[in-house]
């Protein structure tokens, strides 16, 4: 694990992924061997308890509107990562079963989110000072507490550096920026004009979670995402079938250049882009690859899908009852899924349909959103 710095206002952890090799050139063992940080960015530790301060378990919620989401026929699928970019907590493959549900056809908007947020009045976990009786149960004993000064509302902004910097130091590009939150997304000098259909980001996973309860929906389980990336490819690497990202017209917001200093923007975008820019996968879902990490409902254990294959077919996998991340002992971690604007080869692949990131419970960036799901009754 990389070393913990304090950065501006409070302590962080971040792993490096380990730039990926040609599929020519790795064989799997090797790569598995190699990758010994099994995520983009790690956790940020907690600064609330869950529920605390925000009125998330009190909010309102109101009927699920089905107008802007797809229905899902369930089925059998093998779950997990492809044999050559594959991170190793994204093996063994294992047989799962869903059932049928509906899910969001694009990410939850700027618009949306604004909407929850003038009905309830709800603060993010961004826009609330941390608290430190918190912070400490996740990080290692015996860990100094930042001056109080500097425990202020803030968030993490990408912030790439002028000139080539190595892999292996990912706190390099990621700040701790004080008013970073879901309305000022790179910091208090930024807005949100003119993005009204881009995807609401700087949101934690309790802030994801009140939204969805506001709304009469929920978050996704790990499985249901994953199933509905697949669009019914069951051998495919990416939503869009088998070829590569660089080849052919643009197929979702990623990286382009070198990453992270140079990004030539050939896709459109240098950030974020507005939901339904590029072609939905067969089951008519968007950015189901690129533009933000999503949450989802499930904690994070890394043997966890390990656990899945001594089961035979697991029925609708609800993800693990506690959170277990050994590089991180103490961060409590849920998983995000289908990659980001800042996802690239050279760096984590996060755009494949199998890729998965831990990421702390309360932390916000400006590449994670979400997407709601909603259950069938039988």
């Amino acid at each position: 694990m990389k070393k913990l710095i304090l950065s501006g206002m409070i302590l962080l952890s971040v792993l490096a992924c380990n730039r990926p090799q040609s599929p020519k050139q790795t064989k799997p063992e090797e790569k598995a061997a190699a990758d010994t940080s099994l995520s983009c960015c790690t956790k940020l530790p907690a600064r609330f308890p869950s529920g605390s301060a925000s009125g998330a378990d009190s909010l309102t919620t109101t009927r699920a509107d089905h107008s802007e989401m797809v229905l899902i026929k369930g089925g059998r699928f093998a779950m997990g990562g492809d044999s050559v970019w594959g991170r190793p907590d994204e093996f063994p493959r294992h047989q799962v079963e869903v059932s049928d549900f509906y899910i969001d056809e694009h990410e939850v908007t700027n618009r949306q989110f604004r909407a929850f947020v003038d009905a309830t009045g709800y603060i993010t976990t961004a826009e609330r000072k941390p608290d430190w009786e918190e912070i400490k149960k996740q990080v290692p004993p015996g860990t100094p507490k930042p001056a109080d000064n500097m425990l202020v509302a803030a968030s993490l902004v990408f912030t790439p550096p002028n000139q080539p910097v190595s892999l292996d130091n990912p706190y390099i590009w990621w700040q701790w920026v004080p008013g970073a939150d879901w309305k000022h997304p790179e910091g208090p000098t930024s807005n949100l004009e003119g993005k009204d259909d881009y995807p609401v980001v700087q949101v934690s996973w309790e802030d994801a979670l009140a939204y969805c309860r506001w709304s009469g929906k929920r978050l996704p389980t790990e499985a249901e995402w994953e199933f509905a990336a697949r669009g019914g490819q069951m051998k495919a690497i990416y939503p869009w079938g088998n070829e590569l990202i660089t080849k052919g017209k643009s197929k979702a917001n990623a990286w382009d250049g070198h990453f992270p200093d140079k990004n030539t923007n050939l896709d459109g975008f240098a950030r974020t882009a507005p939901v339904k820019k590029y072609a939905p996968n067969p089951y008519g879902l968007y950015d189901m690859a690129g533009n933000v990490w999503e949450w989802t409902a499930d904690w994070y254990k890394a043997d966890y899908y390990a656990e899945c294959k001594n089961k035979g077919v697991v029925r609708n996998p609800q993800g693990p009852e506690t959170s277990f991340d050994p590089d991180e002992p103490f961060a409590e971690k849920r998983v995000t899924r289908g990659g980001s604007f800042l996802c690239s080869d050279q760096y984590c692949s996060g755009f494949r349909i199998g890729a998965r990131m831990k990421t702390s419970w309360d932390t916000g960036l400006n590449h994670t959103g979400f997407r709601c799901a909603v259950s069938v009754a039988p």
